[in-house]
């Protein structure tokens, strides 16, 4: 071949090389028997298919998978996290609104009990129909959707309940069969309901134009308020993505029930325990404990770490007190070198059956009495080397 240079050459023995391997392809197709040849297309083509309508399903918004996902069944359960507070209750509706543009039946179901006066008047305010649980056998359906936590809890069974949706913005490894969307960066659950109802289309009931769905003014003060009590009037945890749903839903909010919310009355229990943790606090340096002894309202113990939080010259607090056997924790922070929830979590994490965490600025947790001074296999400490072991973890220490 003149004129040609060896890498002329190559490259023609490539492409012989290249056609022959086609061929030998062909060849081998049409030595196949027929029925052999059609299922090999049919998988091929089914394989094409499988692949195109994954890549388009998470494609989509998050807010429109989950309508859709509602939308395959007749009726759903909504659980809330036991003692639900505004932003459980506030994604419950938010999650009923979307089951309800999809023909989906809801029933907005919790564990436990709400005592918490902001949590009263918000259920009340917003006439919220929410029912109680004690066990598996009392959810209204066998297809449940958790909000504002990811792991059942706090019933009878609630080990056995396979969730098929999830919404959650807390740290853990709970999963929905069908639908997961867990956001620990965001400071409310309530927030990632705002952005669903924007995705699907949702419209503010004043408006003009009508979307799929309508912000009533119950809906959007319920979820502003959610967001508003999770980052403390968003002051706390938040991230952007709070302010801008903040700024979406204040157009269609009722200033009126928005009031009527965040401004309940107090019970004097509530008071007595936020006057013992003012006055009975132990103070070390930044750092503030306090046991508040015997109580009948747990709720008041994270109002209690609330106020502690108010102190000048404190930057990372702890209260716990008893109801029941069990010893409730409540802890704040505004001290980056305090995470809340790992600090709660390694102060207990020696105690049997103990469990506590949370985020960096916010946490609590339960342990028993009976196991902290000494049943199983630990050897025990009283309140006082409890109290040593929260300042301990707070300085970074345990």
């Amino acid at each position: 071949m003149s004129g040609m240079n060896d890498r002329d050459v190559s490259t023609i023995s490539f492409v012989e090389a290249d056609t022959s391997a086609v061929q030998r392809i062909v060849d081998g197709l049409e030595s196949l028997e027929p029925l052999v040849l059609s299922l090999l297309v049919v998988g091929v083509g089914a394989l094409v298919v499988g692949s195109w309508w994954t890549v388009r399903w998470f494609r989509r918004p998050p807010g429109v998978r989950l309508q859709r996902v509602l939308g395959d069944y007749d009726e759903v359960t909504v659980l809330m996290h036991p003692n639900p507070d505004p932003d459980a209750m506030s994604c419950a509706m938010g999650v009923a609104a979307i089951a309800e543009s999809a023909d989906t039946d809801t029933t907005l179901q919790f564990a436990g009990e709400i005592r918490h006066q902001e949590n009263r008047a918000f259920r009340t305010v917003l006439d919220l129909d929410l029912e109680a649980i004690e066990s598996s056998s009392e959810l209204a359906s066998d297809t449940v959707v958790l909000v504002d936590h990811n792991t059942p809890r706090g019933f009878t069974g609630a080990q056995s309940v396979e969730p098929i949706a999830v919404v959650d913005h807390h740290p853990g490894n709970g999963t929905g069969t069908r639908f997961t969307d867990v956001r620990t960066e965001y400071g409310a659950a309530s927030t990632i309901l705002v952005e669903y109802l924007t995705e699907i289309g949702a419209t503010m009931e004043h408006e003009d134009e009508e979307g799929p769905i309508e912000f009533s003014a119950e809906l959007a003060t319920g979820l502003l308020y959610g967001i508003q009590s999770d980052t403390n009037h968003l002051t706390n945890g938040c991230s952007r993505a709070e302010f801008d749903a903040c700024a979406i839903l204040f157009d269609g909010i009722d200033e009126d029930l928005l009031e009527r919310i965040a401004k309940p009355q107090v019970s004097d229990d509530v008071l007595q325990i936020k006057a013992k943790a003012i006055t009975e606090k132990r103070v070390e340096g930044a750092f503030a404990v306090c046991d508040v002894g015997e109580i009948t309202n747990t709720d008041a113990i994270p109002q209690a770490a609330d106020e502690l939080m108010h102190l000048e010259g404190v930057t990372a607090v702890v209260v716990f007190g008893e109801n029941d056997g069990t010893i409730q924790l409540s802890g704040r922070s505004r001290d980056d070198r305090v995470h809340m929830g790992e600090t709660l979590r390694h102060a207990v994490s020696d105690i049997p059956m103990a469990n506590a965490g949370g985020h960096a600025r916010m946490g609590g947790g339960q342990l028993s009495v009976d196991h902290m001074r000494g049943i199983g296999p630990s050897d025990g400490i009283d309140k006082q080397e409890f109290e040593e072991r929260l300042f301990a973890a707070m300085a970074g220490e345990r």
